[in-house]
């Protein structure tokens, strides 16, 4: 069973990410955590982001692209080994692509298979993922399908996981914290 386990979750811009990163420095000590990377770089925009994300984080610490399978990336990690995985929507996005989510087909694959990958570990892991369903329900069947696959995830994720943190205009509200 993992160390610790950390779900942060938050909207565009509600510093996540900053706050996922400073949780990761706090639970690592001194010690350099690994960081999973899923964001692919091409457009501009996304790769000065990529840069800004990079330009924050100690040089020190290695970068795993992650790609479709993130339970192979979790466990190319030594187990006791901290992660910090930014984040689980783009991911997801990648096990999608451009078809409608077969939402059993997904969790009950890549997303158990994580899961798994993630109790195996003895190491904290720090999971930043976007809430995205806050807003109203999209008029698009597939992105409709998305929310729900991302939500049911963040709800397996919660489940196990010792802290919780919803992040809003920077500030992080603690959902759990066993």
């Amino acid at each position: 069973m993992t160390d610790r386990l950390v779900l942060v979750l938050g909207g565009t811009r509600s510093g996540k990410s900053r706050f996922g990163l400073a949780r990761a420095r706090q639970l690592a000590a001194a010690e350099p955590v690994v960081y999973l990377a899923t964001a692919r770089p091409g457009d501009p925009e996304l790769d000065r982001r990529i840069e800004g994300h990079r330009r924050e984080r100690p040089a020190s610490w290695p970068t795993v692209q992650v790609g479709a399978d993130l339970a192979a990336a979790l466990r190319s990690v030594a187990p006791e080994v901290p992660i910090l995985l930014d984040g689980l929507t783009l991911w997801m996005s990648t096990v999608v692509g451009d078809r409608e989510p077969d939402l059993e087909r997904v969790l009950d694959g890549p997303v158990a298979e994580a899961l798994g990958a993630i109790r195996s570990r003895t190491g904290p892991v720090i999971v930043v993922s976007d809430e995205i369903g806050l807003g109203m329900v999209p008029m698009d069947p597939r992105a409709r399908a998305f929310r729900d696959l991302l939500g049911i995830t963040h709800q397996r994720l919660a489940a196990e996981a010792d802290e919780v943190y919803f992040m809003v205009a920077g500030l992080p509200l603690t959902l759990v914290n066993r």
